[in-house]
């Protein structure tokens, strides 16, 4: 076996056998084969594909290249959105299933661009730790049934390796390279049950809704093809998801959800999200686990769930009951219609972007994130607004000049102007 017959092999659309690919895999993670190697065979599989039996094998082999988790736990559920603009899901679903009697076991990573990341929203609670070692993970999942940590090192080597060289030389755009990127990290996290969001839109890095479908169907079938029970749907990432966008202000929306405060599309997207892990669980049928769900949310129990977690993982629990107790902005600029106008649309990445400038995200892994910075938006789409009505309102401690983020939060916006114009 050699990389240069695996590269022709791929470069003609002639299948590789699972292990060629196991073969490609071990020896690029472990150093054997170089860069630039490997790039020429991510830019042969852009180019012509792989087949599905090729991406299930790629995904395993890149699972297996480091730990595979075994909890002391006899049943665990996961989920996985595939990254969008003010998507807080995981930290209203969780304690939803858990207080249902689910335990989900959760590792998540941090934001890098337009999309946040749901580490750094946790790590907004003040004394929040994410960093645990895995008894004590294991020990408050086994209290509480829901906790969510950072992904650790030891998982999924080859795909850290892997995608810093798709980045690097633009082949992450690939439909079997993406889903063997996802699904061996959740197949590494080695739940029985998995449901997979897919976003698409002007916020999801799917952009068709096309896409999105042939995306889910894939991650779908790998993790089937790995023994998991599994489910994938496809959600809109053309607007928002929920009203704020940036750290603190994200914990503080999920928060007010589960306080029964918020029954909007946020609201229903993890009622729906989280039936369908209750039922893959087999807690029922779907409609029964709506109903779970609704109940686990309007008694309280879903919050205290959420409650008890932060408190074990170090956090200020208070903030369940006072969200002002969250990092808080010095400075807010309210961006208002000058005329009468009715909203049509965002450009979710340009609103993302305009979080960004604010201080909510970062360009590159080491840059200090403003926990309290973000954007709240003010109206939704169909609104009809008047002259001086507020579209969006912009937050930041570190941001003393709003000029740039707001003319990019204003690009944002897709409209059309309402008010007749007056003749004298």
């Amino acid at each position: 076996m050699n990389i240069i017959d695996i590269i022709n092999k791929t470069k003609k659309s002639q299948e590789l056998n699972e292990e060629e690919i196991a073969w490609l895999v071990k020896n690029y993670t472990d150093g054997e084969i170089p860069d630039y190697q490997m790039s020429a065979w991510l830019m042969a599989v852009c180019l012509n594909g792989l087949t599905e039996k090729e991406t299930f094998a790629l995904t395993a082999a890149m699972r297996d290249s480091g730990d595979v988790l075994r909890l002391n736990i006899p049943f665990t559920v996961d989920k996985h959105s595939t990254g969008g603009v003010g998507d807080k899901t995981s930290l209203i679903i969780g304690p939803i299933v858990a207080a249902c009697g689910v335990c989900m076991a959760k590792m998540s990573g941090r934001g890098l661009g337009h999309t946040g990341g749901t580490i750094d929203k946790l790590e907004s609670i003040e004394g929040y730790r994410t960093n645990l070692p895995l008894g004590e993970f294991e020990a408050i999942l086994k209290k509480t049934g829901f906790s969510i940590i950072s992904q650790t090192g030891a998982l999924c080597p080859a795909d850290k390796k892997m995608y810093a060289l798709r980045n690097a030389t633009g082949t992450v755009d690939s439909i079997p390279l993406i889903c063997a990127s996802i699904m061996s990290k959740k197949l590494a996290m080695n739940a029985d049950c998995l449901v997979l969001d897919v976003k698409y839109g002007t916020g999801a890095f799917m952009k068709t809704k096309e896409d999105a479908e042939k995306l889910a169907v894939l991650m779908e079938k790998a993790g089937r093809s790995a023994g998991k029970k599994c489910k994938a749907v496809v959600t809109d990432m053309n607007v928002p998801l929920g009203k704020n966008i940036g750290n603190a202000l994200e914990v503080k929306e999920a928060i007010e959800l589960l306080q029964g405060k918020i029954k909007d599309t946020l609201y229903d997207v993890c009622i729906e999200l989280s039936a369908d892990l209750l039922e893959l669980a087999g807690k029922g049928t779907n409609e029964e686990c709506i109903r779970m769900a609704e109940n686990a949310v309007s008694s309280g129990k879903a919050l205290d769930v959420l409650r008890e977690t932060i408190r074990l993982q170090g956090g200020n629990e208070n903030i369940c009951d006072d969200t002002s107790l969250l990092p808080q902005p010095l400075l807010k600029y309210e961006i208002r219609a000058t005329k009468g106008m009715k909203i049509l649309g965002f450009n979710c990445e340009e609103l993302g972007m305009t979080s960004l400038l604010l201080g909510a995200g970062r360009l590159n892994k080491t840059d200090k994130i403003d926990m309290s910075a973000g954007i709240v938006m003010n109206c939704s789409v169909g609104d009809q607004l008047a002259a001086d009505d507020i579209i969006m309102t912009l937050y930041s401690t570190v941001c003393s000049d709003f000029s740039d983020a707001a003319v990019r939060a204003l690009n944002a916006v897709k409209f059309k102007i309402t008010e007749k114009p007056s003749y004298t």
